[in-house]
């Protein structure tokens, strides 16, 4: 073997899981098509608090929130507003961060734990056997590894290459993307706003330039229909009411969304993450972040399956689409109800929005659950029959002894058992792809809990006993 994971794709997802591998201790080869330059022209921006809290158990959040802007409530439809102050997190808040900042950190990251990177490297082929995967690329020497991701996004060379469908249709066509500079500064800083058959959304890099997302129902043409300023001006004064005086656009393009999933993550020894594995409207701006969920949840679990005797671990790996798979469906659902009540086309359509957003708005339970959702601090694993009522969920950062935090005795990238202070350490069973219960960080509790839990690298409980 050259390497024992090949990571297709050098985004957010593929990043992460690149260094999440590198730092277990795997050997990983990343191969990317575009240059190495890293590229300022990206759609994401909202950065949510799950994420967050995942870039913490890195190293990475603190410099990333200093690098964007934090907003503690969304306001959609002019009626319906989000607060994400009370969230249960360190980050109570969406970070408003470029995704080309994400890429920075978590590329150094994956370079300073030792994978190694070919940018300018288009994957054509690929084939795999019981022992492992080879790739063929077009400008080099084909590349073999034990296992293969791709995280190349929606039109994923890997997932067309192993035959995964993915079945689904475009949602809105023709949305403008255009990078610009503004006369006057918006009072929001994230400002989003929907008008009959029209979407606007504006947001600042932080260097003077904004991105501007938007999207008129009456305007259905082709992609490769230029885009203009003046496109631009009209979409925002009929979504956002103000042009705010856009003067110079370094940036203009048109680009469609669509809702699709693979059924499937996994074909042998090749699996799929992020947009590879499901896409859908840039609504709840949920893309990057779950797919970087997604990476957190399979890093782990490839290098437990690497340590472990050949042939041992497929369980573990199907357990990856197994908790995955379910929550792509609920973001592609999700991201298209926000969609479709925004855009509400038809008088009865309309009138559903505007109930549905009345009852939203006066039910503070719905509205928690909604905003514990898009953060995903809200999103569980099933959990085998009998188990604690903890296991599956996520783990607060819990102060610990010693004045540290869950958060940091996870950037080990291994298994934490928090124990209760002053107990003895609890004896709690080997979790699910736990390879060697002694190399668990044992750790103890500074909050005066009484329960003891052992906490998978991703963040979420394994095992919990009192």
């Amino acid at each position: 073997m050259n390497t024992d994971v090949i990571v297709v794709g050098a985004g957010p997802t593929g990043l992460l899981l690149a260094g999440d591998l590198a730092t277990a201790g795997t050997r990983v080869t990343v191969l990317e098509k575009r240059p190495a330059a890293l590229s300022n022209l990206t759609r994401a921006f909202a950065v949510h608090a799950r994420s967050l809290e995942t870039l913490d158990a890195r190293g990475l959040a603190d410099e990333l929130v200093d690098l964007g802007q934090p907003v503690r409530s969304v306001q959609l439809f002019d009626r319906l507003t989000l607060d994400l102050g009370n969230l249960p997190s360190r980050f109570p808040y969406v970070l408003v961060a470029p995704q080309y900042e994400v890429e920075r950190l978590l590329r150094r990251r994956a370079e300073a734990a030792g994978a190694v990177f070919r940018y300018d490297t288009e994957v054509t082929s690929l084939t795999q056997d019981d022992a492992g995967v080879t790739v063929t690329t077009a400008d080099g020497p084909s590349v073999r590894a034990t296992y293969l991701v791709g995280t190349d996004g929606a039109r994923s060379t890997v997932r067309h290459a192993v035959g995964i469908p993915f079945p689904g249709r475009a949602v809105i066509r023709s949305m403008v993307l255009a990078d610009v500079r503004l006369a006057r500064r918006p009072a929001d800083t994230l400002t989003v706003a929907a008008a009959r058959d029209s979407l606007g959304f504006l947001a600042p890099f932080g260097d003077g330039w904004y991105r501007f997302i938007g999207w008129h129902g009456n305007r259905d043409v082709s992609e490769d229909e230029p885009v203009d300023l003046d496109e631009v001006r009209s979409i925002a004064r009929a979504t956002l009411r103000d042009d705010f005086g856009m003067t110079e656009a370094r940036f203009l393009s048109r680009f469609h969304a669509d809702e699709r999933q693979a059924p499937t993550y996994r074909k042998g020894r090749v699996l799929l993450a992020g947009d590879a594995a499901h896409v859908h409207s840039p609504a709840g701006g949920l893309g990057m972040n779950t797919g970087m969920q997604d990476a957190a949840n399979l890093g782990w679990k490839l290098a437990a399956v690497l340590r472990l005797p050949d042939g041992a671990g497929a369980g573990l790996l199907d357990s990856y689409a197994a908790e995955r798979h379910p929550v792509g469906r609920q973001v592609l659902r999700a991201s298209g109800g926000i969609l479709r009540a925004a855009t509400h086309r038809g008088p009865v359509a309309r009138v559903a929005s505007t109930i549905g957003v009345g009852i939203v708005s006066r039910a503070a339970p719905i509205r928690r659950r909604a905003a514990g959702f898009i953060s995903a601090l809200g999103i569980a694993y099933p959990r085998p029959r009998g188990a604690h009522p903890l296991v599956g969920t996520r783990a607060r950062d819990l102060p610990l002894q010693g004045g540290s935090r869950l958060a940091e005795a996870l950037r080990a990238g291994r298994f934490v058992l928090v124990a209760p202070a002053g107990a003895p350490a609890p004896d709690l069973p080997a979790a699910f792809g736990e390879v060697d219960p002694a190399e668990r960080v044992l750790t103890r509790r500074a909050d005066g809990g009484a329960t003891a839990l052992l906490v998978r690298p991703d963040g979420y409980i394994a095992a919990a006993e009192v």
